[in-house]
């Protein structure tokens, strides 16, 4: 029973909302090729809310909205806050994601080079970047004065959920196709009617 307890735990844990009881008993059914009693699953379920009732687990298992879920224990509600606060103050402004996004797909690109692109200075927003570690100098470039050349990190693609820049989508995924000879009919001219 431990071991069916295990997957129900599982599937509880990869929800991404509560998880009904009939749920859990068609995923077991078609993974052990088995029809599984819905008084194993239940008598499962009550295990493993027994098992993280205890003070050792800051969360436990929750019924809600007709399934199950993990939720955190109210006694760490302040933390968590705390948590969320710093999350969000770690938040990219619309000017660096402007900026990133130069940087990620004309990498390795000079702050000349961001700045001709946007039309402003950039120096506080790539400063900011480079101290989020989401960028990071490249080398410098062989024109007049040498400037810094600056690439993507691998914090950067932590931060995106990405393995590799290929990944990115492509600029003609964003495309907005208006204004292109033949797309639309012309409109019709007015005619002009005698009097």
């Amino acid at each position: 029973m431990d071991f069916l307890g295990n997957h129900i735990e599982a599937l509880i844990f990869c929800a991404p909302k509560a998880i009904k009881v009939d749920e859990i008993k068609t995923c077991l059914s078609e993974m052990f090729e088995a029809d599984i009693p819905l008084e194993d699953i239940e008598k499962g379920i009550q295990g493993i809310t027994s098992k993280y009732s205890a003070e050792e687990y800051p969360f436990e298992v929750v019924q809600s909205g007709g399934g199950y879920q993990f939720l955190t224990k109210p006694a760490y509600q302040a933390s968590i806050g705390i948590l969320l606060k710093q999350q969000s103050k770690r938040r990219l402004s619309a000017s660096a994601l402007e900026t990133l996004s130069i940087i990620a797909y004309k990498q390795p690109v000079t702050k000349s080079e961001i700045e001709q692109i946007r039309g402003v200075n950039c120096d506080y927003t790539v400063q900011k970047l480079l101290e989020k570690e989401l960028v990071e100098i490249k080398g410098k470039a062989d024109s007049v004065g040498r400037p810094m050349l600056y690439g993507t990190s691998d914090k950067f693609m932590d931060y995106f959920g990405i393995n590799d820049l290929k990944e990115l989508p492509t600029p003609k995924d964003f495309a907005v196709n208006e204004n292109e000879i033949g797309d639309s009919e012309p409109e019709e001219q007015p005619s002009i009617e005698e009097e």
